[in-house]
């Protein structure tokens, strides 16, 4: 049908694909037109797919969700992108989103009935972000100026163990988390230090006294 949203659903889980397609199929006006498992993947598929509307997780292997929604909107403005994600005290990634494309920003614990509008209001070309993230905007905006660099606990946790030289598996199974999730708190602590490689973000959390 001409008037039904098609949809394209990005997430490194499978089981969270499948959830969302069959969500999807409780609406008439949404269409679940194809998935990826990463954001590579992502940006090579909406060229074939066209979607209207994606819903794109944010930690992934190959391609973070942030990385893909950048090439995405650059090559395809049309296709609005609605960020989903398990990080509900991350502002760093609600910013981060948003300047990367994504018209929305939402929480993976977002009702159906409130993910179903989100989709129609976004498609629409209506921003949506869940009360958490805008009171994280807001907070970010008119905080007073913190410490030179701010990490969250888990980026302090990795960082330590940056310092302790430890891969990314052993940290990985330290954190009980994915590498996929290890090498994103790692890119995010380059980014905030202005590293290149472990050996200089070290050096310089050094010199900040972040470790002190």
């Amino acid at each position: 049908m001409s008037d039904t949203i098609k949809v394209m659903i990005v997430d490194d889980h499978s089981v969270i694909r499948q959830g969302f397609s069959i969500f999807l199929q409780a609406f008439a006006d949404l269409e679940s037109v194809g998935e990826a498992a990463n954001g590579k993947e992502a940006v090579r598929l909406v060229k074939e797919l066209n979607p209207d509307v994606i819903l794109m997780d944010v930690m992934m292997p190959e391609m973070n969700g942030i990385e893909a929604t950048r090439q995405i909107t650059k090559e395809r403005p049309s296709t609005r992108i609605i960020m989903l994600t398990s990080f509900s005290d991350d502002k760093k990634l609600v910013k981060d989103a948003l300047q990367a494309g994504a018209l929305s920003y939402l929480f993976k614990d977002t009702s159906i009935d409130e993910l179903a509008d989100a989709i129609r209001k976004t498609y629409a070309g209506e921003r949506v972000l869940a009360p958490d993230a805008t009171q994280m905007l807001i907070q970010m905006v008119t905080e007073p100026p913190g410490p030179k660099f701010s990490f969250t606990p888990r980026e302090m946790e990795v960082l330590d163990m940056l310092r302790l030289g430890l891969s990314n598996k052993e940290i990985a199974e330290r954190l009980t988390v994915s590498r996929a999730t290890v090498k994103f708190h790692i890119s995010s602590i380059f980014s905030k230090l202005g590293a290149n490689s472990r050996t200089q973000a070290v050096s310089i959390a050094h010199k900040a006294g972040i470790f002190d």
